[in-house]
């Protein structure tokens, strides 16, 4: 048996679009831009950025869709969905001519952290996880 989880934090590039699949079960994607920063030998500051495009389904869709905005920090606990073609993320081309790579999770859990204010928009933190609400603590 084999299993893997990844969780990242980050935020949310523009609102999540929804659709619904031929079947009828809702589909809400969105794009999360997690940062790295550090500082190099030299003493100059490094920074990376990496987005995730995320899918959530059934009742997690409806409720991303509902209450995630752009600016969100939100923390996302999903599986990796490699390109079937190269076992690794999607490769691309941009318009400009640049590669460019998508990582692409599958939402099990998601975690409204706070809105672009900075605090949740709940108060405390909005737990989304296998479409059900409850209010969680922060320590």
């Amino acid at each position: 048996m084999s299993y893997q989880k990844v969780i990242i934090v980050g935020n949310l590039g523009r609102d999540p679009e929804m659709r619904y699949m031929p079947d009828g079960t809702p589909v809400t994607s969105f794009n999360v831009a997690t940062n790295r920063k550090w500082t190099n030998a030299d003493g100059s500051p490094g920074e990376e950025t990496t987005w995730f495009r995320c899918s959530a389904f059934r009742r997690s869709a409806e409720i991303a869709a509902q209450y995630l905005t752009r600016g969100n920090q939100v923390m996302v606990e999903g599986r990796l969905n490699p390109d079937k073609a190269t076992g690794g993320p999607r490769i691309w081309t941009r318009q400009d001519g640049t590669a460019g790579a998508s990582y692409e999770l599958t939402v099990d859990r998601l975690v409204l952290l706070a809105n672009r204010g900075g605090t949740a928009a709940t108060g405390g933190v909005a737990d989304f996880d296998d479409g059900s609400v409850e209010e969680v603590i922060p320590f």
